[in-house]
């Protein structure tokens, strides 16, 4: 979806705390009162994993609020530079958030202006913009349809919002992180699920996503791509909290650097298992063979077959949330250009250690390797590792002050922008007002 019409869509919304995990309407569908209607398992639910507690949860309000804060970062410029140059960042976030919930619809709107002020390299000062919407409709008791929408305009990697976590291995993972360059991103997926049974459904989904850099003088070694993708899934229900099914997953993936473009196409045919220990707690297994088509300007079109594998767990508790995941697949795209035989592993915690105290912490990984021999030695590929840990505390009703610490390390050979200086870190602190109030009775 082009940016303008994702920004018009999302007017009257808003985003959550900078620092926090943007809300989601993933999860069980909305309670219809029939407890034989199906869950859609997280491995063909293109969403993230829930992860408010229990006192966090609302619906049916309207939120405004303000998010002022301080960070310092020892790399900001990066393989622009013979060593890392430090900067204090100073960052203003306005905000509106409209959510609802009924027996048929679950969904939120959100949208975030961004004022980000570099000192002393007042080159960086940029203004951003954060949009998203996610919702849930149930057509019928047994049919429904859900639609999640993001768009970011940003200049700085840590200062946007969370993604979470997914039990799907069909979006592909992005691999190289470029902190303070100039980037706009969207992404699109809508799905479909019909239970046409006790204990079986049918679905399909499909995603647009897009990765651009505006300044190819930021990020040299880097390629902007974006991608297509679809899946259809049949799954059945057995025992009452055990799933079995089948999933087909189609993605058609280009990456466009200076004077040439690579293509990368999957189609990936697996079984997944999810057992449901509650209705908020899962835990799932897939995997299946993937056949891979890759194609580089000037360069004979490789065909490979290979293992997808995937695993993920997710729990959602009253003052515990949790959610982890792993993924092997082959990709391209996420800033590397070819197609890339990658390992994924995340995981996010978050804990109510009292009434007003809340410890978030993440932690990710990525390790890619080239998957066409031919270019090995000149794109060989590489990893990434990221993690963040986030201590926020209650102040009164409207305020909450944050305290946190982003650690950033990444390895990739020939890439010139994080080449010289891999590292990042970074301590940041915020204020933030929220006034939330309910919409109806």
């Amino acid at each position: 979806m082009h940016p303008c019409v994702c920004l018009s869509a999302v007017l009257l919304a808003t985003m959550h705390l900078w620092a926090q995990v943007v809300p989601s309407a993933t999860g069980p569908p909305p309670d219809t009162g029939d407890e034989t209607q199906m869950q859609t398992p997280p491995p063909v639910n293109g969403a993230a994993y829930p992860m408010t507690l229990g006192a966090e949860a609302r619906s049916n309000y309207v939120s405004a609020g303000l998010t002022v804060s301080a960070a310092y970062d020892d790399n900001v410029i990066g393989g622009d530079s013979a060593a890392p140059v430090g900067d204090v960042i100073y960052s203003i976030w306005p905000s509106i958030m409209l959510g609802q919930t009924t027996p048929r619809i679950r969904g939120t709107l959100m949208y975030s202006p961004g004022f980000t002020i570099y000192h002393p390299t007042s080159a960086l000062n940029q203004v951003d913009q954060n949009a998203a919407a996610d919702f849930q409709y149930l057509l019928s008791p047994h049919l429904s349809i859900s639609l999640q929408e993001a768009f970011q305009q940003s200049s700085n990697a840590f200062n946007q919002p969370q993604p979470g976590i997914s039990g799907s291995g069909q979006a592909p993972p992005v691999s190289v992180i470029v902190p303070f360059a100039n980037r706009l991103t969207n992404e699109t997926n809508v799905e479909l699920t019909y239970q046409f049974a006790r204990d079986a459904m049918i679905g399909g989904s499909g995603m647009i996503t897009s990765l651009n850099y505006p300044n190819p003088a930021q990020v040299p070694g880097i390629s902007n791509s974006s991608s297509r993708g679809g899946s259809a899934f049949y799954a059945r229900r057995f025992l009452g909290k055990q799933y079995i099914g089948e999933v087909y997953e189609y993605s058609r993936i280009l990456a466009s650097p200076t004077n040439e473009q690579t293509e990368t196409q999957t189609n990936t045919f697996s079984t997944f298992y999810t057992f449901y220990f509650m209705r908020t707690l899962s835990v799932s297994l897939g995997g299946g063979p993937q056949n891979t088509t890759a194609s580089q300007s000037f360069s004979p079109t490789t065909r490979t077959w290979a293992p997808s594998i995937m695993a993920s767990v997710g729990w959602q508790g009253t003052r515990t949330s949790f959610a982890a995941s792993y993924l092997r697949t082959v990709t391209g795209g996420g800033g590397l250009i070819g197609a890339f035989n990658s390992n994924n592993g995340a995981a996010l915690a978050r804990w109510q250690v009292a009434r007003t105290w809340t410890l978030d912490s993440t932690a990710s990984y990525s390790v890619t390797k080239n998957a066409n021999a031919l270019f090995v030695a000149s794109s060989p590929g590489g990893h990434t590792f990221s993690g963040t840990i986030l201590a926020q505390h209650s102040l009164g009703q409207h305020l909450t002050a944050q305290l946190g610490y982003d650690r950033l390390h990444q390895s990739y050979d020939g890439i010139a922008v994080i080449s010289t200086a891999p590292d990042s870190n970074r301590v940041f602190f915020s204020l933030s007002y929220q006034l939330t109030r309910p919409l109806g009775r």
